[in-house]
């Protein structure tokens, strides 16, 4: 039997469902008529129902093509129909497929018609988008076995230290406690001393590890792609040694309250509080930020200006090309190009011959101007703005006017701290072109997408977001990745440049601070940007404010002009002869017999001038003799009094004697301060006589 006869049989019994096909021999017999097959043969109630659901402009699309074909292939290696395949099924057929390296676009749409199909159960995962890069949420077992901790002991005592603290933290905090106390720590400890068991480290142990920790290996892959090691300098020492430090802090207050469970751990910290001190490199990074705002800020205008123009450009490229037909020639901007001769790509050639996908290109564009936008106008992080949904704006009527004003709900990000921002017209411009954008053409509605919020590892629920794209039939999340990427490609349009010649890159948290500095310069209270900006604490905001030399000597005039619009006009008129012949006589007045009144001017005396009692009188060194009579005379007075029974001067006359003695150790201690140097006699050499 030929063997085109047998493979023949072999693809209908296969169609039948008598025997199974592995995925890896499917993967690589091409064929466009064994899905042909399957779909009359195998669960055509099914498909047909699938067919019902699904836009027919994305059945029929290549995405749509590549979906079908990927539930052909799974129904033929693990039998049944559509209701028969699982989450897990699915997953399977999507790590093969990435292994294979068959098809490189790797769609995961036909997953997303089996949740359409209400075939998978309500837990299984949203979708199959970067899910080999999705860990979850992992226990605290499984975060310090992560890297290995052979003493047991110490293994079950950093799992019931990260127990007692999860409750207070968000999971990527704990995440990082639990590396730093495993990796970092005790790990690279049992690394260089073996068999250490003890939270008690010597003297020598401990400083060797501060020492290993101060530095880190740098990997940086060259052109060639081998990979370059650099040993550099560790930003974040000062923070590890934090968190190693409340370790044992925790655990020796925590002593206190349980001895038994945490007493046998108590041992002394090997990390003093100086050593956590980490304000120079705070400094540092403060000005090296401040100086990066100062060089954007001026072109603040003239790159959202730039991301417009961009925009507008690649959309003028994507008509010109819509309007010529396959293999047509087309010209933009006296660029020319020529369409490919496939009619549902949107690619052309340049005169170099490189393939461009214009579609793409102005997809990018058109998120690049929007996040520009979105960002400078709301001054938001870029977690908030990608999990910023349709549901976010909402209105408020002023109870006064009946006026509507719009409003943004920024959902809580880093600080867990919700906020809501008046919007702009500007602003409300771009929301609605965003919007108009992500809406469904066939019912009106900005499609449900679930994100993964790789802060928390967690599935949020499926949310009308603003930013999503449509990446092979499939509404997903966009990534903070993918803005900056399109950022990048504004830039390369534009050209722009700082002092050193290099490109003045935008990043989405430059926005942020340009926000927060040119609202604070425009006359913004500084609490008022703290609770725009979604800050828990004040500093925060004025760490992010760049702060201009001009700032300060403006800032110190407008004092100035404030505190003499606060004091009455006429102290600033211009004295009198008489004003200014009393106001010299101070001075001259201040001469006393036993040193130099230091009280101000316009001042009355509080001590009815008994000047020996005043703080403010400065005793002359060389009245020393005087204070001396005057001392002994005070003493002889109140030997007197208290002979003759003259209590109510006593009280008095010990007060005075009281203030001499003081200006008298004031006239010592003066005296000893005073350093005798030995210059020597200027002597001349024989040469020179």
């Amino acid at each position: 039997m030929p063997w085109n006869s047998a493979q023949s049989g072999l693809l209908m019994l296969a169609g039948a469902d008598v025997l199974r096909l592995p995925l890896s021999w499917q993967f690589g017999y091409r064929t466009t008529q064994l899905r042909l097959l399957v779909e009359r043969t195998r669960d055509p109630e099914g498909l047909a129902r699938l067919q019902e659901i699904v836009d027919p402009s994305r059945w029929a699309s290549v995405g749509g093509s590549r979906a079908r074909l990927a539930l052909t292939r799974i129904m033929l290696a693990k039998g049944g129909g559509l209701a028969d395949i699982t989450a897990g099924d699915a997953f399977e057929y999507a790590t093969e497929l990435r292994k294979s390296d068959v098809d490189k676009a790797r769609g995961t749409l036909f997953y997303s018609w089996l949740r359409e199909l209400g075939n998978l159960p309500s837990d299984a995962p949203a979708t199959l988008r970067a899910l080999h890069r999705v860990t979850g949420q992992l226990s605290c077992e499984q975060l310090v076995d992560r890297h290995g901790v052979a003493s047991e002991p110490i293994r079950e005592l950093l799992i019931d230290y990260l127990e007692e603290r999860r409750p207070r933290l968000d999971y990527s905090t704990l995440d990082n406690l639990a590396r730093t106390l495993t990796r970092n720590f005790w790990s690279d400890l049992e690394r260089h001393h073996p068999g250490i068991d003890s939270l008690d480290l010597a003297p020598g142990v401990a400083t060797a590890w501060k020492e290993r920790l101060r530095t880190r290996i740098q990997r940086r892959k060259r052109p060639d792609g081998t990979v370059e090691e650099t040993v550099v300098e560790r930003a974040d020492r000062a923070l590890l040694f934090m968190r190693v430090r409340a370790f044992y802090l925790d655990i020796a207050r925590w002593a206190v309250e349980e001895p038994a469970r945490w007493g046998p751990w108590a041992a002394p910290c090997p990390i003093k509080e100086a050593e956590t001190a980490d304000r120079k490199r705070v400094k540092r990074v403060k000005a090296r930020m401040d100086q990066r705002t100062r060089e954007r800020l001026p072109a603040l205008e003239s790159f959202a200006k730039a991301a417009a123009d961009h925009h507008r450009y690649r959309l003028a490229c994507l008509d010109a090309l819509l309007a010529v037909p396959p293999g047509g020639t087309f010209t933009v901007h006296d660029a020319v190009f020529v369409r490919t001769m496939n009619a549902a790509s949107a690619g052309a050639r340049d005169a170099d011959g490189v393939l461009l996908h214009f579609d793409l290109a102005e997809h990018r564009a058109f998120w690049a101007w929007a996040a520009v936008e979105f960002l400078r106008h709301t001054g938001a992080r870029i977690e908030e703005m990608l999990e910023t949904s349709h549901h976010a704006m909402i209105q408020y009527r002023l109870p006064t006017t009946g006026e509507i004003v719009p409003l943004l709900q920024i959902a809580p990000s880093k600080t867990d701290q919700e906020r809501v921002l008046l919007v702009s017209p500007e602003l409300a411009d771009v929301l609605a072109t965003i919007i108009r954008r992500v809406r469904d053409p066939r019912t009106g509605a900005i499609p449900l997408v679930a994100a993964y919020d790789y802060e928390e590892r967690i599935w949020n629920p499926p949310a009308p977001l603003l930013f999503q794209s449509d990446r092979g039939g499939e509404n997903s999340r966009m990534s903070g990745e993918f803005i900056r990427r399109a950022l990048g490609e504004v830039l390369a349009f534009i050209g722009l440049t700082d002092s050193t010649g290099q490109p003045l890159v935008f990043t989405p948290h430059d926005f942020r601070r340009l926000f927060i500095t040119d609202a604070i310069r425009s006359g913004l209270p500084p609490h008022i940007a703290q609770a725009i900006a979604g800050h828990a604490n004040i500093n925060t905001t004025m760490g992010y404010h760049a702060i201009y030399p001009a700032e300060t000597i403006e800032a110190h005039r407008a004092f100035i002009s404030r505190r003499r619009a606060l004091r009455p006009a006429e102290e600033y008129r211009t004295p009198t002869e008489a004003e200014w012949e009393d106001f010299l006589g101070h001075f001259e007045r201040r001469k006393l017999s036993v040193g130099t009144c230091a009280r101000a001017y316009g001042t009355a005396c509080i001590h009815e001038h008994a000047c020996v009692r005043c703080s403010l009188l400065r005793p002359d060194p060389d009245q020393r003799g005087r204070l001396i009579d005057i001392r002994d005379n005070l003493i002889a007075r109140i030997a007197e009094a208290e002979r003759e029974g003259w209590l109510g001067e006593v009280e008095g006359l010990q007060v005075s004697l009281a203030g001499a003695q003081n200006k008298l150790a004031q006239i010592d201690q003066h005296l000893h301060q005073r350093t005798i140097v030995g210059l020597g006699m200027p002597t001349t050499r024989s040469g020179d006589q």
